[in-house]
């Protein structure tokens, strides 16, 4: 599967009973999301399976995949990532974007408009969800730095326009 053109969305969890079910580990913001993918989801180094169903009890999500009926069988795809096409994904307002869609921009202090690099990836280190902005070879400095996603405090405006994203953040941090 090519990484541009997928997102992961969850993981096959743990076996769930005798017949082929299995929890299922939601991605989704809210984690509800993901029973609305359920018809386009492919999973990870298979073209042939699909999901039969996701259902959720309580707060935990379970399924199964069409023609796997028993727990030997399901054990063998336990951690397995369950991706979607980024065409699958529902359009967002122009003031919304996809965290996909931040890799790559370049990163601009928006007073001094200093370069800081660009977006690696975004990680949620507990409590919030970070930018990781390694150096370019337009950058002020070879620095790695972890930016909080933390709109109007540090994300001051994201252009997508220029693919720029302009934040509050000192350089030598």
């Amino acid at each position: 599967m090519s990484q541009s053109k997928f997102i992961c969305i969850g993981t096959i969890g743990k076996p769930r009973g005798l017949k082929g079910e299995f929890f299922l580990n939601s991605f989704c913001n809210p984690p509800e999301n993901i029973i609305d993918y359920q018809s386009f989801i492919k999973i990870e180094n298979n073209k042939d399976f699909k999901i039969e169903y996701i259902k959720k009890i309580n707060n935990k999500f379970f399924s199964r995949i069409e023609n796997i009926s028993n727990l030997d069988e399901i054990k063998l795809h336990t951690n397995k990532k369950l991706f979607i096409t980024i065409d699958n994904l529902p359009k967002l307002s122009s003031s919304e974007i996809y965290w996909h869609e931040l890799k790559g921009m370049q990163v601009f202090d928006h007073k001094t408009n200093d370069n800081f690099g660009i977006v690696r990836e975004i990680n949620n280190f507990g409590a919030d969800d970070c930018l990781i902005v390694v150096s370019s070879k337009d950058s002020i400095d070879n620095k790695e730095r972890l930016i909080p996603f933390i709109k109007d405090k540090f994300i001051i405006q994201i252009d997508k326009t220029d693919n720029i994203i302009y934040v509050n953040w000192q350089k030598d941090y």
